[in-house]
């Protein structure tokens, strides 16, 4: 309580020991999370606009003021211009389900406006796996507890995902052998038993030779393939010239490497794989997945429990939840609308037909996360885009906004929190009241509504009326009064022991109909990226650009504005090998130039030795203020989308670093 003990004042943040994942502990991303609430630079009052676009001059105007002058000018645009003017952007800057989707979904698609494929990052994943399971569901990562081999492909445990860690802790305990396979090397390589560094975006060639060897040395469980798996002639015709000589010229790990990480990864029992959302960010993203998820088929490893492969288990909730109740989408009434990838976010700006007249962003900072992200920019600062963004600080996307709305954070309103990582959907209660004049993403639609003068009933739902029509199988009141609910999951421990894929063969797809209708291969294949070190701009940008979450104490494009996250982090930087720092003239801590055609960064210089020759890396997320030049990483990135799913191919970015000039 405040001194007139009137209002409540949170003083301290702690985790529930009593939770059956995170057991109390909190990660440095979230532990100072009352500096982020009671931020003195937060927004807290509805903002307007009296600069030019991007220049974060703004005055305090009302929310009936904002209001009427949201609803006039949306109202307008329709119209003259249709539904199919006004374009949602948003994300997963809070993963709440009413955050996520609430009225918002069921706003936009009454008004028929542009759909938006929210695809930047993790669906992609789901679409590679799906291809070859029939679905995205994978086994229990706290069941790696069980695993007597864990291979963490293309994933930062310790960092990302640290609640897991003590889990794959007792498990190495117990005799596992924990295998990292990453570009980087990372602080959970540090801590594997061994560590093999692929070039980037190459993990696929080492999949098939992998798959070469298991099949040449007759290690198949030929039982569970026979019974479980369909196209296994073709899939080993397919491998036949993948050997580990070929996969050593393409990834660039040693033969003899790939060798006994098959021949280990055939024999152990129960060997588990467990993958994050990382390596979906290459032009052959989706396909990484297809083919990452042949292994454990091959060799059987789904009959054990600790075996199989593990991704993010979240998906298993949607067996809960009834997304048409949530979102509506029998408002649309039968219109057929557009659906725009948000990962070409300037080429929307920019050159869509019929333009984009207004955007509404809440639950997402576009002009950090994007790729290309300066075209981006460009777009935004259109003087007849009308932007409006629900925010809780002047981020660089809100300073484009002509109405800028304040937002509640997490502590500030209730919701249901997915299961993320782990099979426990949560309660959030809020603990104080919205500070200011903040309102949650769910009441932001039912103002926007109301001062459109819509009328749809749903529109005007209250939160409880919408979580109890969206989770029809859920005891809310248990849920509220417990704070987690776990979701389903078979009790074993092992979902695909006897089969039951839910693809059209019923089967593992080792070869894939679907995939070949879509034009795409029907088997697992290895194609480089065309912006590659085998592209036709690498003798230009001869260097591989990775933009990874390298930071401890902030998460995609949050915290970083504030001291004790982002400041503590030291600020941006790009990372050289030794060798290649040296033969481009710099030494840690120089400035240099990095820069490819679709923008230049100057950067201070870290010399390290976690990167492979021919690779950078600029730890992506700070804003534009940080940077010295006010560009962000994402001014470099690769905007091409993944060959199918609609993700986008970060990773694929090929860049050269020079000294920096005067």
């Amino acid at each position: 309580m405040d001194d007139s003990g009137t209002s409540p004042v949170a003083v301290k943040l702690r985790g529930n020991p009593e939770h059956p994942y995170s057991q109390g502990e909190l990660c440095p991303k979230v532990n100072r999370f009352l500096d982020r609430v009671y931020a003195p630079d937060r927004v807290l009052h509805p903002l307007r606009r009296i600069g030019p676009k991007g220049s974060g001059r703004f005055e305090q105007i009302s929310w009936d003021d904002a209001l009427a002058e949201i609803g006039e000018r949306l109202n307008a645009i329709v119209d003259e211009h249709g539904g199919e003017a006004i374009m949602p952007f948003s994300d997963a800057g809070n993963q709440s389900l009413l955050a996520t989707q609430g009225i918002s979904e069921r706003f936009f698609h009454h008004l028929g406006a542009t759909r938006l494929l929210r695809n930047i990052c993790g669906p992609t994943v789901g679409a590679g796996v799906s291809m070859t399971n029939g679905t995205s569901l994978c086994a229990d990562a706290l069941d790696l507890e069980h695993s007597k081999l864990i291979i963490l492909w293309a994933t930062n445990t310790r960092l990302t995902n640290r609640h897991l860690w003590p889990t794959i802790e007792r498990a190495q305990a117990d005799g596992a052998r924990v295998v990292v396979i990453d570009p980087l090397r990372t602080i959970t390589a540090a801590a594997a038993d061994e560590f093999i560094q692929p070039l980037p975006g190459t993990d696929i060639a080492l999949m098939l030779a992998m798959m070469h060897v298991i099949i040449r040395d007759d290690l198949v469980d030929h039982e569970w393939v026979a019974a479980h798996t369909h196209g296994i002639d073709e899939l080993t015709a397919q491998v036949a010239d993948a050997t580990p000589a070929w996969a050593e010229q393409q990834c660039g790990v040693a033969a003899d490497v790939i060798e006994r990480l098959a021949t280990e990864y055939a024999t152990v029992r129960p060997a588990a794989i467990r993958t994050l959302i990382g390596a979906e960010h290459h032009e052959n993203g989706a396909m990484f997945y297809r083919t990452i998820a042949c292994l454990p088929a091959l060799i059987g490893s789904w009959r054990q429990r600790g075996g199989g492969l593990m991704r993010s288990v979240g998906t298993w909730q949607d067996q809960l939840v009834d997304e048409a109740a949530f979102t509506r989408p029998d408002l649309l009434e039968g219109r057929a609308v557009r659906t725009l990838n948000m990962s070409r976010l300037g080429e929307i700006l920019l050159d869509e037909q019929p333009p984009v007249r207004a955007m509404i962003v809440w639950n997402s900072n576009p002009l950090v996360i994007v790729p290309n992200a300066e075209r981006a920019r460009e777009g935004m600062a259109r003087d007849d885009l009308f932007t409006v963004v629900h925010e809780q600080f002047l981020t660089d996307t809100a300073q484009y906004a002509d109405i800028v709305l304040p937002a509640t954070t997490h502590i500030e309103a209730s919701d249901v929190t997915p299961a993320w990582g782990h099979l426990w959907m949560g309660w959030n209660e809020a603990a104080i009241e919205p500070l200011g004049e903040a309102v949650s993403n769910s009441e932001l639609f039912r103002r926007i509504a109301g001062a459109m003068g819509l009328t749809e009933p749903s529109l005007f739902d209250d939160d409880e009326t919408v979580l109890r029509a969206a989770l029809p199988t859920v005891d809310l009141d248990a849920l509220r009064r417990e704070g987690w609910w776990k979701v389903p999951f078979p009790a074993s421990g092992t979902p695909y022991a006897d089969g039951g894929f839910p693809t059209p063969s019923g089967k593992v797809e080792f070869a894939s109909d679907r995939l070949e209708q879509l034009g795409q291969p029907r088997l697992p294949t290895f194609v480089p990226p065309r912006e590659g070190p085998q592209g036709p701009d690498a003798d230009r940008f001869p260097l591989q650009l990775l933009t990874p979450k390298h930071h401890a104490r902030f998460l995609n494009s949050g915290y970083s504005h504030l001291p004790k996250h982002g400041g503590a982090e030291g600020g941006p930087f790009v990372e050289l090998e030794p060798g290649d720092a040296a033969a481009r003239g710099l030494a840690d801590g120089d400035v240099a130039e990095v820069t490819n055609d679709r923008a230049t960064l100057r950067l201070p210089v870290r010399v390290s030795d976690r990167l492979r020759p021919g690779v950078a890396a600029i730890p992506w997320g700070w804003w534009r203020h940080q940077h010295p030049d006010g560009r962000v990483a994402n001014s470099l990135t690769n905007d091409t989308l993944t060959e199918w799913g609609g993700g986008v191919a970060y990773s694929d970015t090929l860049v050269e670093v020079r000294p920096a000039g005067d």
